[in-house]
């Protein structure tokens, strides 16, 4: 086989060179971004390095590489196909002879089931290493920030790529571009979600949520501005009879704002609850902050409380709940008509991105998030750009 380096600025102006010389049965062996440091240093430039080859003995059972295929994809396939051909001989290696599908019951071993994992774990790495390797130097550092921020990392690929192809012909990169073209992004991707609090046009607020994550002191604060800003009047009626401490911190607050508090144990305490306070402008329901993995909880709630046309429901989550959970948590509510998430607890946390993760990928608004226990001090209805603020105020001067 006849091998060739070519070097050129983009992808499609190598494979130009490459079929001018080798024709159009050459294949592409190898392909990387090489950047050239010129004046000192100071300017930067990226090329890109192909390696080609052509088989003399029989070109026309070779078959022709895609024109135009992105650097980054050729990479990405590569190793994902190295890594998925070694998973795959490995459970060649426990296949039944007869090719029979493979069961439990065929035994796998422990080893093989942890090399297994071991494999996918490295494909896994192996992949975020590429993703990383595609930047300039100059990037990595606001790369790094993005992930302290846990953003989620398809987020963070494209964000990066957004930069690179922005500053790809800049003589300097510092963090305060970056950020104006992140928060750009951002809010492209925000934008049209509903952000803000209380529409003050439907009468009953479903507040739900797991237990801990401060729903109670959350309804406090939410009614609070409703009685001193907007001059409602108010009521609360609590499903949580399960802890009898949230029903006397519930009947606190409504004491402090003057307000009626009604208990529902069922479905009929409800409909009275409903009828005793129609006079009242808003009603807050504090629903049971039970388990979100039974699946009882939800389908509890859906029997007992109204979700109609005169509710508006919020989610409420804790930042300082792993984002695998907070999913889980969202998927279980996901069958509720769910308008806006509430998150509590960002001052117990030093990063953002989970909450804008969650807003993106369930396409769901934000209505409040709270910093702190005071009511009802402690709580900011939501604004895009206080988000998109917030998001960098960790960032290093």
């Amino acid at each position: 086989m006849k091998m060739k380096k070519y070097y050129a600025s983009s992808i499609p102006e190598a494979m130009k060179l490459v079929r001018a010389e080798l024709g159009e049965d050459a294949v592409i062996l190898n392909s990387k971004v090489v950047v050239t440091k010129k004046f000192f240093g100071i300017i930067k430039k990226k090329n890109f390095e192909v390696v080609a080859g052509i088989d003399s003995m029989e070109p026309s059972n070779v078959a022709p590489a895609p024109a135009a295929l992105p650097i980054t994809t050729a990479k990405k396939e590569n190793v994902r196909l190295q890594v998925t051909n070694a998973v795959q001989a490995k459970m060649h290696q426990v296949q039944p002879q007869n090719d029979a599908p493979l069961h439990e019951e065929t035994g796998i071993s422990e080893d093989l089931r942890k090399e297994i994992a071991d494999l996918k774990s490295l494909m896994h790495s192996m992949h975020k290493k590429t993703i990383q390797d595609q930047y300039p130097d100059e990037l990595l550092p606001f790369i790094e920030y993005l992930r302290q921020q846990e953003l989620s990392e398809e987020l963070i690929t494209t964000i990066g790529d957004e930069l690179f192809t922005h500053f790809k012909e800049a003589s300097e990169i510092n963090f305060s571009q970056c950020k104006m073209v992140t928060k750009n992004l951002l809010r492209k991707e925000l934008e049209n979600l509903p952000v803000g609090g209380l529409s003050y046009e439907k009468k009953y607020i479903n507040v739900l949520g797991p237990t801990g994550v401060g729903k109670t002191t959350t309804i406090a604060k939410m009614a609070a501005r409703a009685v001193l800003e907007k001059k409602k009047k108010i009521g609360f009626i609590t499903t949580d009879t399960y802890r009898i401490a949230a029903i006397e911190q519930l009947k606190t607050y409504a004491g402090l704002l003057q307000a009626p508090v009604e208990i529902a144990y069922n479905a009929t305490d409800f409909e009275q609850a409903i009828h005793r306070l129609a006079h009242l402008d808003l009603v807050f329901i504090d629903t049971a902050g039970r388990n979100y993995k039974e699946v009882k909880y939800v389908d509890d709630l859906q029997r007992l409380i109204k979700f109609d046309e005169q509710a508006e429901s919020f989610l409420v989550l804790a930042l300082t709940t792993k984002e695998k959970d907070m999913a889980n948590i969202v998927e279980q509510f996901k069958q509720l008509p769910i308008e806006k998430f509430i998150f509590t607890k960002m001052d117990e946390t030093n990063s953002i991105g989970t909450m804008i993760n969650l807003m993106i990928k369930y396409n769901k608004g934000l209505a409040y998030y709270t910093n702190g226990q005071e009511v009802p001090e402690d709580i900011e209805e939501a604004d895009l750009e206080a988000v998109l603020n917030l998001f960098f105020q960790g960032e290093e001067k």
